[in-house]
């Protein structure tokens, strides 16, 4: 079978699955991740979803190539559609996609996402976002990981279902609550690095005929904020 190579950020995803979990991996690139875990032994079987027909037939093909059609199936449908009931999936993953996306994929479901344990998504932008939604849905982040791949940034956050409500501090929500604790170079480099273009902004901004205020406003909190995180 197929060992197949992942890339930084999908190792980071996959390190985050948990062993025996039945996944759908949605919007799957290939069905990298699937294979991957499958071929590994980590899981025994998958659903690899594609909305697009282009990427479900890269992923079938992908599949048949690693000899796991019998363990893999790759189905054609919108986000949280391609789980069936009698699939029993336990563990979701959105990778690479935006916040708001991953948020309007988990919501549009709410009969199959009733029976999901856990949830690991890795957006590559709104990461704020997806953490208000796990909160206001009670789900428990449970572990995340910062990373810089390609010139890129990607935080990868891990979630269970919780029976009770999950409350978070507004810091917790936009640094996230195990990133914020850990502060790794990457999530260091990657504050700095806003909160030197949050400057370059306000300073152009300050030069405006008619200065947006509500802007600079924003700006001016949010470097705060990080200022608080990154110098205590």
């Amino acid at each position: 079978m197929n060992n197949s190579h992942l890339t930084k950020r999908l190792a980071a995803v996959a390190a985050f699955v948990p062993p025996n979990a039945r996944i759908a991996d949605i919007g799957s690139d290939h069905a990298l991740l699937p294979v991957h875990l499958v071929a590994t032994g980590k899981i025994q079987s998958a659903i690899a979803g594609e909305v697009i027909q282009g990427p479900f037939l890269r992923s079938q093909a992908a599949v048949t190539q690693a000899g796991l059609s019998e363990q893999i199936q790759v189905r054609l449908a919108d986000g949280l559609a391609a789980i069936h009931p009698a699939d029993q999936i336990d563990t979701v993953v959105i990778a690479g996609m935006g916040g708001l996306l991953i948020c309007h994929i988990l919501a549009q479901q709410p009969a199959i996402l009733k029976s999901i344990e856990h949830l690991i998504l890795e957006p590559n932008v709104e990461e704020m976002a997806v953490r208000q939604w796990l909160m206001q849905h009670h789900f428990l982040i449970t572990g995340e990981q910062i990373l810089r791949e390609g010139g890129h940034t990607y935080e990868v956050i891990q979630s269970r279902r919780q029976n009770k409500p999950v409350v978070y501090s507004t810091a917790q929500l936009k640094f996230g609550p195990f990133l914020l604790q850990a502060q790794a170079p990457a999530f260091v480099a990657k504050w700095h690095h806003r909160l030197v273009t949050n400057r370059r902004i306000l300073a152009n901004l300050a030069r405006a005929q008619q200065p947006p205020q509500q802007k600079i406003h924003a700006l001016q909190v949010e470097n705060q904020q990080i200022k608080e995180v990154l110098h205590g």
